[in-house]
């Protein structure tokens, strides 16, 4: 039950008849030698993990230790119950779901990286959204990060999931891909679906530069992070409706494999290109510093 492509997990689904999710569970208990249903009880820890952290996030309006984050997901909230947002509900609270997270991150709380802490946000603020106003179960929401899961084992195998490898794109561009294909696996899509989910979802972070302020994962990060939960779900609902990614997935993770490798080291995760060098940005780095 292995692969290393999109095109072999697909291949796996038609073959066996199972969902992506029920291929990457099958996967693990082969690999672990562990039962499925203790590899679902890990799996739901990491989920109320998840939920701890949007749960206080929306609540603290603090701000991080470095004053540069920290407050904006109370602030979301405010305008929110004001009744006058533009996107719909499940996008706007994924939105503050994964402000929630991301502020937890930046004051050095408890999240759970998916793939990485900078890109942490997206995947539980899809989730939790979807739980609140569709009435997803825990379990659903379960499956949903196996088949996120499938798509990261990819990802992290034929490309980056690091912004100091392969710049931002690595890491909310991945990130944004998982969570689009969980919202197809838990929307009951077909495994075709999630897999041209998260190809367009991909293509639409290519070349995303990662260029943090005072080289913390705050700025542009956090608001990254709320920009493709929207993503993830528009992707899922263009691939819900039968429209289908023109350049095959294992084809677009290739692409960011290829524009990562050349990538100059300014836009990596250093700090030294970007945003991070405009003159705002240095003038936060020499307060933080100091």
């Amino acid at each position: 039950m292995n692969f290393t492509s999109m095109k072999e997990l697909l291949e796996l689904c038609e073959r066996t008849k199972m969902s992506i999710a029920d291929v990457m569970l099958a996967r693990e208990s082969n690999q672990s030698g562990l039962p499925e249903h203790e590899i679902i009880e890990k799996m739901k820890i990491r989920l109320h993990k998840m939920k701890a952290a949007i749960d206080q996030g929306v609540t603290d309006h603090s701000q991080a230790p470095s004053g540069i984050s920290g407050g904006d997901a109370y602030k979301l909230e405010r305008y929110l119950e004001q009744g006058k947002h533009l996107t719909g509900n499940i996008v706007a609270d994924a939105m503050r779901f994964a402000f929630a997270t991301s502020e937890m991150n930046a004051r050095m709380g408890i999240i759970v990286a998916t793939p990485t802490a900078g890109s942490a946000g997206i995947l539980p603020g899809c989730l939790f959204s979807l739980h609140e106003h569709q009435g997803y179960t825990f379990e659903h929401l379960v499956m949903g990060l196996f088949a996120a899961s499938a798509v990261g084992y990819v990802i992290a195998n034929r490309s980056f999931i690091s912004g100091a490898a392969g710049g931002c794109q690595a890491e909310v561009g991945s990130a944004t891909a998982m969570a689009a294909a969980a919202i197809v696996e838990i929307k009951q899509g077909t495994p075709g679906q999630a897999v041209h989910a998260a190809a367009i979802a991909l293509k639409s972070m290519l070349g995303l530069v990662c260029d943090p302020v005072a080289g913390l994962v705050e700025v542009p990060c956090i608001k990254r992070n709320v920009i493709g939960s929207s993503i993830a779900f528009s992707a899922a609902d263009i691939a819900l409706a039968g429209i289908e990614s023109q350049i095959p997935c294992d084809e677009v993770i290739g692409a960011m494999y290829e524009i990562g490798k050349k990538m100059p080291r300014a836009f990596r995760e250093t700090a030294l290109g970007g945003l991070a060098v405009t003159p705002t940005g240095e003038a936060i780095k020499n307060r933080i510093m100091k």
